[in-house]
């Protein structure tokens, strides 16, 4: 069975000022492969500036990628037209970081669930306001709270709020970008519960977007780590969290705080701030904060090549020491 979401080679670039015949621009996604099976969750992590959310807003459509394509049940999403592309936008959602800013503050939250159900005709009137009713309360909020105002709510609700409304078209796939990075630590729990049994039960697949592999770990079966653009490992969450072979995902998973001393800093700490993509470091990028980075790193841009069942990682350094036969 073929993916339901599928991205090959996709290519971003915004353009950063400087005169017309040497303009400059940010590189924000070079070359990204991956793929996500129907009800499958998968984890999309790395720094600020790493191309996640561009990645995600081209996956939802709402950037035209540079070069590659973004296939949505085998189709073209850049090609979508008139019936099939507002059949595309009732199959895939998104649920924002911001869950105020992604409200109409003049409209009750009951509106704003209800908008999808407007927009794609699903329905009478009558039972779109029960529509929006049972989503609130799929979502753990009391179906009384429709009548308010976003103001009114609490970052938590309101967040359930903007995944009620991802629900209300009934998707298939969820691009989450940064869910609950706006909220409290309890909250935050609540939420990822809260995706973690709606994608059990609704059979959604999720892509979910965090700069925090420790949030990433406790939602999706597998997770594709970017930097500057590129995905430079990915793999089934338990062996890149177990054995994470990229240096760059090795920092990362460092950074979750684990009770037990033997599992804090196991690599060498990451030096350095993550370069600029408007002029990225040639070969491979990571290479200026690399601790084995070796002369041939900054010729050539490194591919993704197997290191174990599924595990991918793009470091021939690594790849060299640490590969591992596959099974069949």
């Amino acid at each position: 069975m073929s993916a339901l979401l599928e991205v090959h080679g996709l290519v971003k670039r915004f353009p950063a000022g400087g005169p017309v015949w040497r303009r400059r621009y940010v590189h924000a996604v070079r070359g990204v492969d991956l793929s996500i099976g129907r009800g499958r969750t998968l984890g999309l992590v790395g720094e600020s500036g790493s191309g996640k959310t561009t990645l995600g807003r081209c996956i939802l459509g709402l950037h035209r990628p540079d070069d590659g394509r973004v296939l949505f049940d085998g189709q073209d999403v850049a090609g979508m037209r008139g019936d099939r592309l507002a059949e595309f936008r009732r199959r895939v959602q998104p649920v924002f970081q911001d869950p105020y800013g992604s409200l109409d503050p003049r409209w009750t939250v009951g509106r704003s669930v209800q908008e999808s159900l407007d927009a794609h005709r699903i329905g009478s009137a009558q039972d779109r306001l029960q529509r929006v009713r049972e989503l609130f309360a799929t979502v753990g909020l009391d179906p009384a709270l429709t009548d308010r105002r976003p103001r009114t709510l609490s970052g938590g609700q309101r967040q359930r709020v903007g995944i009620a409304a991802a629900l209300a078209s009934e998707p298939e796939l969820i691009v989450a970008d940064e869910p609950v990075s706006a909220l409290d630590v309890s909250v935050q729990a609540q939420i990822i519960n809260l995706l973690q049994r709606l994608g059990r039960e609704l059979g959604l697949a999720v892509l979910f977007i965090s700069h925090d592999l420790g949030v990433v770990e406790q939602v999706s079966a597998e997770v594709a780590v970017m930097y500057l653009g590129r995905v430079v490992e990915t793999g089934p969450t338990t062996a890149i969290l177990r054995t994470p072979e990229h240096p760059y995902t090795r920092a990362l998973v460092d950074a979750i705080p684990h009770p037990e001393p033997s599992r804090r800093l196991r690599h060498l700490p990451l030096a350095g701030e993550i370069p600029t993509p408007v002029e990225p470091p040639s070969g491979c990028a990571f290479h200026p904060r690399c601790p084995l980075a070796e002369p041939g790193c900054r010729l050539e841009v490194p591919e993704l090549g197997p290191v174990g069942d599924h595990h991918l990682i793009a470091c021939p350094v690594v790849a060299r020491a640490t590969t591992r036969p596959t099974t069949t």
